[in-house]
């Protein structure tokens, strides 16, 4: 299992958290070939905690970004990982039902929507740039373009982590609202 801090932890980006079975900690600590860089070698890394942790210099580690991702963690405890889901797929629910209002589309079927990644076809009647500008510039909000070939065709629009709270759904329910009659071509 990986993620990217700045995604539903809420950290800051730079640090990619990580699990391992014991199958694959197995695998890394028999390795035949030893690691032939300081780059990523898991097993410097994996002395650092355990019994007989050591501590090996082969990185300096980006200590404000760790302490961020420490709160993040601590956050995260205190509201519960189930809480935190929960939360997510309401606030998806409320997101998805206010888009639907709009008359706007999600990309995929329901069964296969993420809570926290919304990605929604953009209307035919709206400028993708104008309305993102827009909502940048006028309510400090920031929704994602599409990317490959969904440039110019999809939004997407993150529910991660501590942003993701009713208030800021409803925010950006009613901005886009009044961007969309503004901003049709």
């Amino acid at each position: 299992i990986y993620s990217g801090s700045q995604k539903c932890l809420s950290a800051m980006p730079g640090l990619s958290p990580v699990s391992f079975s014991d199958r694959a900690i197995e695998k890394l600590t028999n390795r035949k070939t030893p690691v032939t860089s300081w780059f990523l070698d898991l097993n410097l890394v994996m002395g650092y905690w355990g019994k007989g942790a050591k501590r090996a210099y082969h990185h300096t580690a980006p200590v404000n970004t760790l302490y961020g991702l420490h709160e993040s963690l601590v956050m995260l405890s205190e509201e519960g990982i189930e809480n935190s889901w929960s939360r997510h797929q309401q606030n998806h629910i409320l997101l998805r039902d206010g888009l639907n209002n709009l008359g706007i589309n999600y990309l995929v079927d329901e069964a296969s929507r993420l809570p926290q990644l919304n990605s929604v076809l953009i209307p035919q009647d709206q400028d993708d740039l104008g309305v993102r500008s827009s909502l940048l510039k006028n309510y400090n909000i920031d929704i994602g373009a599409g990317l490959g070939p969904l440039e110019g065709k999809i939004w997407r629009i993150g529910l991660m982590g501590h942003t993701s709270r009713k208030k800021n759904i409803e925010l950006l329910l009613s901005a886009l609202k009044d961007t969309l009659q503004k901003k049709k071509v």
